[in-house]
C-alpha cells in the first residue's frame, strides 16, 4: 500500500480532557486514547462537531480522548496501522482496507430512524447545460471523483462507469477532488461536465443553502450502501475493547449542542444515536471490489 500521507500530516488535532475518573491504566497509550475521523466533509465544518463528539466519548469511557481529523483517507488507514490510532470513523471503502490492513474491528454505526443501521447511496450526476444527458455522454468528458479510497466518491461511481460500458479511469478525463464537498464544489462551478456526488453530501449541502435540486441532473444512482463504521483497533486490551466497544454502540447524539445535532442528522443519522456493526455488513463492498478487480494495496 502506498502511504500517500503520513500521518504527521494530520489537518487538525483536538485534544479532549475526560470528565470521568478511571485510572490511566484502565486506558491504553498511557491513558490518552486516539480517535481518528477521515475528512468526508470540509475541517472547519467537522472539526467543532467531532471535538464535542470526542469529549461525549471521552466522557463515557474515562480516558482523555485526542481528535484526529486526518489529512486523506489513507492517512487514517496508515494511522491505524503504525497503532496511531486506538478508534476510528472510516468510510466503508477505507473500513475493508483497514480491516485488511490495520487490524481494524467494525463494531458501531448511525442508526436510521427505525433503530437499524443506516445507509446512503452514491450518484453520478451532470449540471444542465453540460451537454451530457446519458451516463454514456460522460464518455472522454471531466469527471470528479472525491478520494481515490472513497466508497461513494469512487468505487461505486466507478462501478456504475463500467456496468454502462465506460472504463472508469481512461474512459472518462478522472480527477480526484479530495473530498465529497471538493467534488461537489467542482460539480457546482461547472468546472467538470460530471461528477459523483452522494446523498450524505447532499443533505450536508441542503443544510448549508448551498444545493438546488434544479441544478444538477442525475445520470445514475447505486443501491444503498452501508454508512461508515466505527472501527477499533483490534489488538487493544480485551477489556477495553469491550468497553470501547459498547460506549460507541450505544451513543445519544442528542446529548450534543444544537447545531452538532443538525450536522450529524444531515451527515450521518436522523435518529441522532448508534447501533451495533460488524464487519460483514461490508462485504458487498468486498464483492464490488472483486468485480472492479480492485487492488485495494494500490490505493
Amino acid at each position: 500500500m502506498k502511504a500517500i500521507k503520513r500521518f504527521a500530516a494530520v489537518a487538525f488535532f483536538a485534544a479532549v480532557a475526560s470528565g470521568a475518573a478511571h485510572a490511566a491504566g484502565e486506558c491504553p497509550n498511557n491513558g490518552v486514547v486516539r480517535f481518528g475521523v477521515e475528512p468526508y466533509e470540509s475541517s472547519a465544518r467537522m472539526l467543532p462537531v467531532y471535538t464535542d463528539l470526542a469529549k461525549l466519548i471521552g466522557d463515557k469511557l474515562g480516558c482523555k480522548v485526542e481528535l484526529y481529523i486526518t489529512t486523506s483517507y489513507n492517512a487514517e488507514i496508515e494511522a491505524m496501522r503504525n497503532n496511531k490510532l486506538e478508534f476510528a470513523q472510516f468510510g466503508p471503502l477505507g473500513y475493508v482496507l483497514a480491516h485488511q490492513v490495520a487490524h481494524a474491528e467494525a463494531v458501531a454505526t448511525f442508526a436510521n430512524e427505525n433503530g437499524s443501521p443506516q445507509n446512503y447511496y452514491a450518484s453520478i450526476v451532470t449540471w444542465p447545460g453540460s451537454g451530457v444527458t446519458t451516463l454514456a455522454d460522460t464518455a472522454g468528458k471531466s469527471f470528479a471523483y472525491a478520494d481515490p479510497a472513497s466508497t461513494s466518491g469512487h468505487l461505486f461511481p466507478a462501478y456504475g462507469l463500467r456496468k454502462n460500458g465506460i472504463d472508469p479511469d481512461k474512459g472518462v478525463k478522472a480527477i480526484y477532488a479530495g473530498s465529497h464537498t471538493a467534488s461537489f464544489e467542482a460539480l457546482r462551478n461547472h468546472k467538470v461536465v460530471a461528477g459523483e456526488l452522494n446523498s450524505e453530501e447532499i443533505s450536508s449541502a441542503r443544510l448549508h443553502g448551498e444545493y438546488d435540486d434544479k441544478a444538477y441532473v442525475t445520470l445514475w444512482k447505486s443501491d444503498p450502501i452501508p454508512v461508515d463504521p466505527m472501527a477499533v483497533r483490534g489488538d487493544l486490551p480485551a477489556e477495553f475493547k469491550t468497553r470501547l466497544a459498547k460506549i460507541l454502540s450505544n451513543l445519544d447524539l442528542k446529548e450534543l449542542p444544537e447545531a452538532d445535532q443538525k450536522f450529524m442528522a444531515a451527515n450521518a443519522t436522523p435518529a441522532l444515536k448508534t447501533v451495533p456493526q460488524n464487519d460483514a455488513a461490508y462485504n458487498q463492498i468486498r464483492d464490488l471490489v472483486s468485480t472492479l478487480h480492485i487492488d485495494l494495496s494500490k490505493l
